[in-house]
């Protein structure tokens, strides 16, 4: 991802726009099939993993690719830092499924 892409993301002031930008941001590279966003705090910082799934192999290593995202396990994972302190951290961040 580019700085500004990240950026963009960092500053979504909640779940909901958080998801729908990172689907928008996906989809360049095919269809989201799945995307669940789960919160994390590690060394004193909010962060939200984000794990997603494209509808096809090749789909996904062109997101991976093209954003330099990961795989852990099965699933694509992007780690974002939250600057927002407003972004809710319960039960609506499970389950954000297609």
């Amino acid at each position: 991802m580019t700085d500004y892409e990240l950026d963009q993301l960092q500053q979504c002031p909640d779940v909901a726009t958080l998801q729908s930008r990172l689907r928008d941001l996906c989809s360049r590279f095919g269809s989201v099939t799945q995307l669940n966003i789960l919160p994390s705090a590690h060394a004193g910082k909010q962060q939200v993993l984000c794990l997603l799934r494209m509808a096809s192999a090749e789909e996904e290593a062109q997101l991976m690719s093209g954003l330099g995202i990961g795989r852990f396990g099965g699933e694509l994972v992007v780690v974002i830092d939250l600057h927002s302190p407003a972004l809710p951290v319960a039960a609506e961040l499970f389950g954000s499924a297609a």
